[in-house]
């Protein structure tokens, strides 16, 4: 069998990869430090502890699984944290990925499949965005992002390395079939807070700033489906396998939806409602953003076809009421 390194693999998108990976008949590795991630995430494969930053604990387990491409996940990603503490997602995100793709050229593995973001576009307002639209980040998660498409742009002149490149925001949803879903310690993502506030874990979900030039005042995001998201970097993966050139694509709708849109298809989905409170604006926010996906369409022959809100939610639901992972 194909194998493939899943850095992050134990984490939300990282665990779906590896479940749409093994569905395909690769054997996905999953490399992690645990800190976010779950073990009990880690079904589909090996897992290998460690961190991005150990050049020699990432020779070893090249060595080891002698991988012929990397899905890289692993990341921090809360946009407030970065803003408060930047130098974390440049020491962590940048110089960690750096220390990965130096890993991977000596190890010969040269087929890199990056979860990037739509957060490298920063705040451009009634815009759908497309792959040639203007990166100007406005927090340092966007541009630790950004930097890390730089590398593999310059690692593909250098080497020879072959990359497939994925913007993407607002990630949803969860396995339908239960075995892996969002669980983060602590919490941060619109659906699994709302989903907290009905089912009575927290007391209220609280909607970050209402006062922003949209019909309602709340942010407007594309939201897709997880298990679509995930059946894109296998499309990328068997793109690079192809011997095709490195690209870079959009994953989205290009449909946006308000915070509290989300919230009322959320009450209609559960037959509850959700508790609320109002609070300020959280800095670094996009008042919104929108992803086309024609690029991925045309060239991958992807679609997102479970990316309307009541799967993503009826999924995300179903998971929720499991009560999500334990170690």
């Amino acid at each position: 069998m194909t194998t493939v390194l899943v850095t992050g693999g134990a984490g939300y998108i990282g665990s779906h990869a590896c479940k749409a990976l093994a569905r395909e008949g690769y054997t996905p590795v999953t490399f992690d430090n645990l800190s976010t991630g779950w073990r009990d995430a880690v079904k589909f494969g090996p897992l290998e502890e460690g961190e991005l930053s150990d050049r020699a604990r990432l020779d070893e387990v090249f060595a080891k699984h002698q991988p012929s491409a990397i899905f890289h996940f692993a990341a921090l990603s809360q946009v407030g944290e970065s803003m408060a503490d930047p130098g974390l997602y440049w020491q962590h995100n940048v110089l960690s990925s750096l220390t990965l793709l130096e890993a991977a050229v000596a190890a010969g593995c040269l087929d890199f499949v990056f979860s990037s973001t739509c957060a490298t576009y920063g705040d451009q307002d009634g815009v759908v965005l497309d792959e040639s639209s203007d990166q100007r980040p406005i927090n340092a998660y966007g541009g630790s992002k950004r930097a890390i498409e730089d590398m593999l742009q310059d690692f593909g002149v250098a080497y020879g390395l072959r990359h497939v490149i994925f913007r993407y925001f607002n990630v949803a949803g969860a396995d339908p079939d239960g075995e892996v879903g969002e669980f983060h310690q602590p919490e941060t993502h619109l659906v699994p807070l709302m989903l907290d506030a009905i089912s009575g874990r927290r007391a209220a979900l609280t909607l970050h700033g209402t006062d922003y030039d949209t019909p309602d005042g709340t942010c407007i995001r594309d939201y897709v489906h997880v298990m679509d998201l995930v059946d894109a970097h296998v499309l990328g993966l068997k793109w690079l396998e192809a011997g095709k050139s490195s690209e870079v694509f959009n994953l989205g709708t290009g449909t946006g939806f308000s915070v509290r849109e989300v919230v009322d298809h959320s009450a209609a989905v559960t037959n509850q409602a959700v508790p609320m409170t109002e609070g300020p604006r959280r800095p670094g926010d996009c008042v919104k953003l929108v992803s086309g996906s024609e690029k991925a369409e045309q060239l991958l022959g992807w679609r997102p076809e479970k990316s309307d809100l009541r799967t993503i939610i009826s999924d995300a639901w179903r998971w929720h009421q499991n009560g999500g992972y334990t170690r």
